[in-house]
């Protein structure tokens, strides 16, 4: 079994999990759910950070703009986070059965995710999460030395961290009266809106401290979600045995899902702050385990499975695709959609995630139709290979 991770895929001549690939596609699109209202505001992440819903868009379409945000916010992050940690979990399980010493190569890997995810901030989106996702991977990979019990108290400990640091902020916001509401945009034009292509790297890169910030507040979210996705995978989540297990998980799913929902409409910042970092982490879960528990009862090839599965197994090309369309249709070097529509901003931004999600996946159907992997896994793939001897048949386009 492969999956060997959870954006660049497996070689496509080994057998490869298919509700996994399911669960990643879900995720992948789960995170453009939420990265297209940070595209649609007029002051893109800044924007968000400071007054998610914009003063043109009216009392009535923020909150609707509130209950769409809620339901993807943090929710598909985690659950990307959750598969990234299965798939090292498999990489790990392969090379201890290959007798392949551990991490070894697998931190060149994560230095090649490193370079992608470098690549997507400066040039695409300053919401990168792979640079985290790489360097959250190689600490985790040492992790995996250790015992299992070892591996279950760090979950415990990394997770009891997070949550005292972000109900630390949490309180603080809630009981700051200058920080409980919207904070000022900034003055003057979006760099969003006049800005070139060039010009939106350069202010990336001007402004990679605030940017930056989230990956280092998350860390130790990162690092229990890392551990739990190896840990639920090494536990037969998706195996035929696991069905108690994906029952419990949904069981976690369901009792946080009304909370989550609560704070993201009606919380305000710290609601919000809440929602992402504390309750959504929860939601994933049961995600996960009903996602699975519908493919083992229903299947992987059916129309909605079968192109959720493409996106699986495309995930680093689709990720990077979207990004790419999101600013093309928002940003002022394309079609400047964020400026030009911020009264309309709620159903412009839902009619560019269907715009979008459809491109994405259609781009996954048809390229899997001629090519066995995604154009970006394709480089990564060759990338890792480097300075290793390879046996005939090595993994091609084709």
């Amino acid at each position: 079994m492969t999956n060997t991770s959870v954006l660049p895929p497996s070689p496509p001549t080994s057998r490869r999990i298919a509700a996994l690939d399911v669960v990643r596609g879900l995720a992948i699109l789960g995170t453009l759910g939420t990265n297209i209202w940070v595209f649609s505001h007029p002051w893109g992440l800044l924007g968000m950070l400071s007054a998610p819903v914009t003063p043109e868009t009216g009392p009535a379409a923020g909150t609707i703009q509130l209950a769409l945000m809620a339901l993807t916010q943090g929710k598909f992050l985690a659950l990307l986070t959750l598969m990234f940690g299965a798939g090292l979990a498999i990489q790990h399980a392969t090379a201890r059965r290959r007798e392949q010493r551990w991490p070894g190569r697998y931190l060149w890997r994560t230095t090649l995710l490193l370079i992608d995810g470098a690549v997507n901030y400066v040039l695409i989106a300053e919401f990168d999460v792979l640079m985290g996702y790489a360097v959250t991977g190689a600490i985790v990979a040492w992790l995996l030395l250790t015992r299992p019990r070892a591996q279950r108290a760090m979950i415990a400990v990394f997770g009891a961290l997070h949550v005292l640091l972000i109900s630390t902020i949490v309180a603080f916001i809630a009981t700051t009266p200058a920080m409980s509401g919207d904070l000022p945009l900034p003055a003057g034009p979006s760099p969003y809106a006049t800005e070139t292509f060039l010009g939106l790297a350069i202010f990336r890169l001007d402004n990679v401290g605030v940017f930056r910030a989230e990956p280092v507040l998350i860390g130790f979210l990162t690092l229990a979600m890392f551990l739990a996705g190896a840990h639920l995978f090494q536990a037969g989540v998706f195996g035929e045995t696991g069905g108690r297990l994906r029952r419990r998980l949904m069981i976690i799913g369901a009792c946080a899902l009304p909370v989550d929902l609560a704070l993201g409409i009606w919380g305000g910042t710290a609601g919000l702050l809440a929602e992402r970092y504390l309750a959504a982490p929860l939601v994933a879960l049961g995600i996960l385990g009903a996602t699975v528990e519908l493919c083992r009862r229903f299947g992987t090839d059916g129309w909605i499975a079968s192109r959720l599965r493409e996106l699986g197994k495309v995930a680093l090309s689709a990720y990077l695709l979207q990004n790419l369309l999101g600013g093309a249709i928002f940003y002022g070097w394309g079609f400047g959609l964020a400026e030009l529509t911020a009264p309309w901003r709620v159903p412009v931004t839902v009619a560019a995630f269907v715009v979008i999600a459809a491109l994405v996946t259609g781009f996954a159907h048809l390229w899997l139709r001629r090519f066995a992997l995604g154009p970006v896994e394709w480089l990564w793939k060759r990338g890792a290979e480097l300075g290793t001897k390879q046996p005939e048949g090595r993994p091609s386009l084709r």
